[in-house]
C-alpha cells in the first residue's frame, strides 16, 4: 500500500524565485488592502490579492436586525454609493413582499442612484490622478462632487450614509425649496469654474429647477476632463495598453461594470433587466473593445454623462403621489420565500439573495458585490508587468475593497 503524498498549501512568501513585498494595507492606493507580489527587479511574477482587513460581517449581522433596521449598516460597505448598495436588498424584500414601492418613488430612486454614480466616479477619477502623480484631477473632481453631495443631502438628510431607501418605496419626498445657502454656493462656484455668473433667471431655489442646472453645468464641466484626464498626455501613457482584459477573459473570470464594458461587452441591468422607471428612461451603454485601463476610464466618464441625461428625465417625468407603501415603520412581516434582486451599482452588478421564513427578521442574507468580481481580475492582468502598472491596473476596475470585504 503506497502512501499518498503529502499536500499542503504553500504561500507565496515561501516562493524561491525572487523578491516578495506586501503592497499595503497601509499604502494610501490599496485601501485597507494589501496584494503580496513577488517580483524579480520591477517585474511582477506573481501577485496574490489577501482581502478581509475590513470584513463587517454583513451578511450575518442581517440575521440579527429586522428587516428595515438592517438599512443603515447595509449601506457601509460602499459608502460612495448608499444606492447601489441598498437597491437590490430592497427590491428582493418587495418581490418577497409581493408589492411595487409607489409610482413616485419608482422614479426617486434611480435619481438618487444616478446621483451616487456621479458621485462614485468623482471619486473614482480623483484617486486615479493621485495614482498617477496627477494632484488637479483630486481638487476638480472633489470640488465638482461637492454640489451632488448636497442634492443627496437634501433629499435624504445626509451627504454620505443617508439610509434613504427601504422596502415598499423612499423614506420621504423630495424637498420643494433649496436652501438660499446652497444656491449662492453654487453661484459663487458656478463663476469661478466658468468664469461667469449664471443670470438669475438661470438659477432659482425651487429644487427641480435647481437640480436641472447642477446637471447642465456638470455636464459641460465634464468636457474640461477631457482635456485634464482623458487628453492628458501622461495618462494616456500609462494607462493605454496597461491592463488588457480580453473579451475572452471578460466572459471567464466574471468581469462586471466599467470592466466588462471596456471589453467588448454591452451589459447593463438597468437595461437588461429594467426595474423602478429606468425602462421609461433613454439612455446609452458605453462600450469600447480595447479592455485596457484607459477604456476603463473612458466608460467611467461616459457613465457620467449618462447619468446626467437620466437625472434630468427623472426630473422631467415624476408623477406626483406618495412616496412609500403604508407599512410598519419598523416591524415588517415577510412571507416564507427567497428572492434575487440585482442592480446596476456604481462599481457594477450588485446582487442580493434573500430568504425569509416568516420571522421580522432575515433568514439568510447573501451580497455578492461587483468589487469581489473584478478582485479577481487582478493577479491575471499584473502578471510579468511592471510595479508602477500595478497601482494603475488594480484602480482601473473601479473597485472599493469595503464593499468586496462587506
Amino acid at each position: 500500500m503506497t502512501e499518498e503524498p503529502e499536500v499542503r498549501e504553500v504561500s507565496i512568501f515561501e516562493a524561491a524565485e525572487g523578491l516578495v513585498f506586501s503592497y499595503g494595507p497601509q499604502h494610501p492606493g490599496t485601501g485597507h488592502f494589501r496584494m503580496i507580489v513577488r517580483v524579480i527587479g520591477d517585474t511582477v511574477l506573481e501577485l496574490d490579492p489577501d482581502p478581509g482587513f475590513v470584513h463587517r460581517g454583513e451578511e450575518k449581522m442581517c440575521e440579527y436586525k429586522t428587516w428595515i433596521t438592517n438599512i443603515p449598516h447595509l449601506e457601509r460597505p460602499a459608502i460612495l454609493d448608499s444606492a447601489g448598495m441598498l437597491y437590490p436588498y430592497c427590491l428582493a424584500v418587495e418581490r418577497l413582499m409581493g408589492v411595487e414601492p409607489p409610482e413616485r418613488a419608482k422614479y426617486i430612486r434611480p435619481l438618487v442612484a444616478e446621483l451616487n454614480r456621479i458621485g462614485s466616479h468623482f471619486y473614482y477619477f480623483a484617486l486615479y490622478g493621485v495614482f498617477l502623480g496627477l494632484t488637479t484631477p483630486f481638487l476638480w473632481c472633489f470640488g465638482d462632487r461637492e454640489f451632488v453631495v448636497d442634492l443627496v443631502q437634501f433629499i435624504g438628510g445626509q451627504r454620505i450614509t443617508h439610509s434613504y431607501f427601504e422596502p415598499g418605496g423612499v423614506r420621504n419626498d423630495v424637498p420643494k425649496k433649496v436652501p438660499a445657502e446652497l444656491v449662492q454656493r453654487f453661484r459663487a462656484w458656478y463663476r469661478d469654474a466658468t468664469g461667469r455668473s449664471p443670470k438669475d433667471g438661470e438659477l432659482s431655489d425651487d429644487f427641480p429647477k435647481y437640480v436641472l442646472r447642477v446637471m447642465e453645468f456638470l455636464e459641460s464641466r465634464l468636457e474640461n476632463y477631457k482635456d485634464l484626464i482623458l487628453e492628458n498626455a501622461v495618462f494616456i501613457d500609462r494607462t493605454k495598453g496597461v491592463g488588457v482584459l480580453t473579451k475572452e477573459m471578460a466572459a471567464e473570470l466574471g468581469a462586471v461594470g466599467v470592466s466588462l464594458r471596456a471589453s467588448g461587452f454591452r451589459r447593463d441591468v438597468r437595461i437588461d433587466e429594467p426595474y423602478d422607471a429606468y425602462s421609461k428612461f433613454k439612455f446609452e451603454v458605453p462600450v469600447r473593445t480595447e479592455g485596457d485601463s484607459y477604456a476603463r476610464a473612458w466608460i467611467a466618464y461616459e457613465e457620467m454623462l449618462q447619468s446626467v441625461n437620466i437625472i434630468r428625465q427623472a426630473i422631467e417625468t415624476m408623477p406626483e403621489g406618495p412616496v412609500k407603501n403604508k407599512q410598519h415603520p419598523i416591524n415588517l412581516r415577510v412571507p416564507s420565500g427567497e428572492a434575487v434582486a440585482r442592480v446596476e451599482a456604481a462599481h457594477g452588478e450588485m446582487t442580493y439573495y434573500v430568504r425569509s421564513d416568516a420571522a421580522d427578521r432575515p433568514y439568510r442574507v447573501r451580497i455578492m458585490t461587483p468589487s469581489f468580481r473584478n478582485l479577481l481580475l487582478v493577479p491575471y492582468l499584473t502578471k510579468g508587468k511592471r510595479i508602477a502598472d500595478v497601482p494603475v491596473t488594480y484602480w482601473s476596475h473601479n473597485m472599493w475593497p469595503v464593499e468586496w470585504d462587506r
